[in-house]
């Protein structure tokens, strides 16, 4: 069975080494803001999603990680409905994320509902698809 919770700051080490898109400090703060999710499996974590606020007032999904091990068994799906009750139950009627073009996360977000919404495109990264999601 998976455990679907906050993260606290017993996470920290794990997050800090695995998560390479963001400081330890910042990562820290986003532990203390209640803006990572992690599921586990007993003891061992399995993946995170870390998330932020778009314009100030709209959560946005920043990075979604399961681990590889772990991949394809519905575990980005458990977090991710997860996240979006939780966003829900506070008040919030609609998500965002993005994905590259070319990553495969793109066709994970459609398919669990998240609509494409627009795109930025970024001179050395290349095209970031935006979704959305009305909950």
């Amino acid at each position: 069975m998976y455990e679907i919770k906050y993260a606290d700051t017993t996470c920290f080490e794990y997050l800090e080494i695995n998560d390479k898109h963001i400081s330890g400090s910042m990562l820290l703060k986003k532990i203390d803001d209640k803006e990572v999710i992690i599921i586990k499996q007993g003891e061992k974590i399995l993946g995170w999603l870390r998330f932020s606020f778009f314009w100030d007032n709209i959560p946005f999904m920043n990075l979604l990680m399961i681990d590889e091990h772990y991949r394809g068994k519905g575990l980005g799906r458990l977090i991710t409905e997860f996240w979006e009750r939780e966003m829900k139950a506070i008040g919030y009627s609609i998500v965002m994320t993005s994905s590259l073009s070319n990553e495969t996360a793109q066709h994970f977000y459609r398919g669990q509902g998240y609509k494409d919404a627009g795109c930025l495109l970024l001179e050395a990264v290349g095209l970031e698809i935006i979704f959305k999601k009305e909950l």
